[in-house]
């Protein structure tokens, strides 16, 4: 039986909703990604900053090993092992293993301020960045209320990126290595996984906008 077009387009948003889980690496991706500051901060406290550094990038690479054996998406193991050369490169170059966050603090200002000036400039990064992975146009920036949807989304990652800037910054400058530690892995995933719930819901209402406008157009 036929479907409608409406029907056809929801079930395509829907279907579209996993592609950002998988660029996110999916659960073992977000559970993946912890574990080399589990493996960096106790190491570092009983050997010292060489050996934490060796094993948190030892434990990047058998994660992206295990990956491509299984044949799972190795783009987040090539992120996380990339990211961890970087922090690890930083911590040796400064002596401390607190350099080992600098890299991430600074990214999630960068993405901040990026995020926030999409918004100013009509083209919110979500809605850029949602459309382009399911390769759809950009139709959906005459829609008042799919604009809004994602300005809302977008904005919610900016407020993320600036907390975990601010709040993570405040701690590399106390040298409370252990504690920024703990708190970027609590501000990691799981706020990660909250603000992307926001993003879906988003996301269905500016398509749900789309295919209104559509319908009566």
């Amino acid at each position: 039986m036929n479907q409608s077009p409406a029907v056809q387009n929801t079930e395509a948003a829907t279907d579209a909703e996993p592609t950002l889980l998988e660029q996110m690496g999916g659960l073992s991706g977000l559970v993946s990604s912890t574990l080399p500051i589990l493996v960096l901060i106790p190491v570092n406290n009983r050997l010292g900053l060489l050996p934490a550094l060796a094993a948190a990038l030892g434990v990047a690479l058998v994660i992206a090993i295990v990956r491509m054996v299984r044949k799972e998406n190795m783009q987040p193991a090539v992120s996380g092992v990339i990211g961890v050369a970087i922090g690890a490169g930083i911590a040796w170059y400064t002596g401390d293993a607190k350099g080992y966050f600098l890299y991430g603090i600074w990214v999630s200002l960068l993405f901040g301020i990026v995020f926030l000036l999409s918004i100013a400039s009509r083209w919110p990064a979500v809605g850029v960045i949602w459309r382009g992975i399911n390769g759809e146009d950009m139709s959906w920036r005459k829609n008042k209320i799919a604009l809004r949807m994602y300005d809302l989304a977008t904005g919610a990652w900016a407020v993320v990126f600036f907390s975990r800037f601010f709040v993570q910054n405040n701690l590399y400058n106390q040298d409370a290595t252990n504690t920024l530690a703990a708190v970027k892995l609590i501000m990691g995933w799981p706020l990660t996984g909250l603000v992307t719930l926001l993003t879906v819901w988003a996301v269905r209402r500016a398509n749900a906008a789309q295919e209104e406008a559509q319908s009566h157009g």
